[in-house]
């Protein structure tokens, strides 16, 4: 609870539940027929929706009355591919006649289709198609979305990209932090020398892309079909040269010491992890490293080893979830669904869940001081829900509860008329 004249404050919403995800003794950091006060674009108040509406009354300060609605944070996916062209169904139908992953990238297909189609795309086509990808994420209570590049792989293309995603951010209610993903795979016109690749996208490329301002972190594939630790780490040492934090792509496949890589550079996470040793795990608690989970690119791929989410828990690293939303191994657009998966597939508790989409999302995003938690002096950016309980938002396959949301102390729109 937090005291605040109210000459500060510009609307209140008053008689929601309210799920600040502040850490603490409450469950979801719950706050029963609570009041949110909005000054310009950020929460100037929270308390009791009798004392709010007393002081905005007194003050002719407009009200909304939730009418018992529950009020979270803005949902924040911090793991997507949103730009891209093409589509990857062709080898989905491969999969489900049993070939792998694994087999269809090294006969030249998965990311490099991708490459192919998206260098062909025009910037119009990238833009459009992201931007429908985007509104339907942004659906379901999203209020920040990581988008990453890495279907070009060359200068030229990954520029493209990255200028759409910082387009996203300028033409949609949304926010949108931008990640240069420098090493995805090997272009072909480089098959015999990887070694001028990764200098070239540690060096020259990165620099570019960095000095245009449209990098705000890097990424890296740290895998058996991808990059070797050698090659991630020579990125990451031109990144954090730069200023720039990172996110790894580690253990989706095998564990090659990429969460010890990860946290050696102090990324701000390290994503997928199926395969991670307690070894790797301790590392990552010790550097603040966040977990990030993506169920729907294991359910997708029909993988059977999920993260050892119990010895991740027990070796205190933090765990956001994503929806990975992606061509190949992860075309969903539902960060809700990402959520129900990680409850019934790798055994997060509901409150774990919604924290990985909120609270520990911000933290993976390096945001924690703007977003993820309702405090005063954070940004007032707000999903209005038509829920019992906050686990419901993790609990029904296919459904949306999201009445609204208000982005930046604005409501931004919503899918049923909402209490006035």
């Amino acid at each position: 609870m937090n005291k605040s004249s109210g000459k500060d404050w510009d609307q209140i919403w008053a008689g929601a539940n309210i799920a600040t995800m502040v850490a603490g003794v409450q469950p979801y950091g719950n706050i029963k027929n609570g009041a949110l006060a909005v000054k310009g674009d950020r929460i100037a108040w929270i308390g009791p929706a009798a004392e709010g509406a007393r002081e905005a009354a007194a003050r002719g300060i407009p009200i909304h009355d939730a009418q018992g609605l529950w009020l979270t944070p803005g949902l924040i996916d911090c793991h997507t591919h949103l730009v891209y062209g093409g589509h990857r169904v062709e080898e989905f139908e491969k999969r489900l006649c049993g070939v792998s992953y694994e087999d269809i990238a090294r006969a030249g297909g998965g990311i490099q289709s991708t490459v192919q189609a998206t260098r062909e795309a025009t910037h119009q086509e990238l833009r459009a198609s992201a931007t429908v990808r985007a509104k339907q994420i942004m659906a379901e209570g999203v209020t920040t979305i990581e988008v990453k590049s890495g279907y070009g792989l060359e200068l030229a293309a990954e520029r493209r990209l990255l200028e759409v995603a910082r387009e996203l951010g300028q033409e949609l209610p949304v926010s949108v932090k931008k990640t240069f993903l420098g090493l995805h795979a090997l272009p072909r016109e480089f098959a015999a020398d990887r070694r001028a690749f990764v200098a070239q996208v540690s060096g020259p490329w990165l620099q570019s892309l960095a000095a245009a301002g449209l990098v705000d972190a890097v990424d890296a594939f740290c895998e058996n079909i991808a990059f070797t630790a050698a090659e991630t780490e020579q990125f990451l040492q031109s990144a954090q040269k730069l200023g720039l934090r990172a996110h790894v792509h580690v253990g989706q496949l095998s564990d090659m010491g990429g969460a010890e890589l990860a946290a050696k550079w102090g990324a701000l996470s390290a994503d997928h992890l199926e395969f991670v040793s307690a070894a790797g795990a301790r590392d990552l608690a010790a550097a603040g490293t966040v977990a990030v989970l993506l169920p729907t690119a294991y359910f997708t791929l029909r993988q059977t080893t999920p993260p050892p989410v119990a010895m991740l828990r027990e070796a205190g690293v933090a765990m956001a979830i994503a929806t990975d939303s992606n061509p190949g191994s992860s075309p969903c657009t539902s960060i809700l669904l990402a959520l129900n998966m990680a409850c019934t597939l790798f055994g997060l508790t509901p409150e774990e869940a919604l924290s990985g989409a909120t609270r520990t999302a911000a933290r993976a995003l390096g945001a924690s001081d703007e977003i993820g938690t309702l405090e005063v002096g954070k940004r007032a950016d707000l999903a209005l829900w038509r829920i019992e309980r906050p686990a419901e938002l993790c609990y029904a396959l296919g459904a949306n509860p999201c009445t609204g949301v208000v982005y930046r102390g604005r409501l931004r729109g919503a899918r049923a008329t909402l209490p006035s």
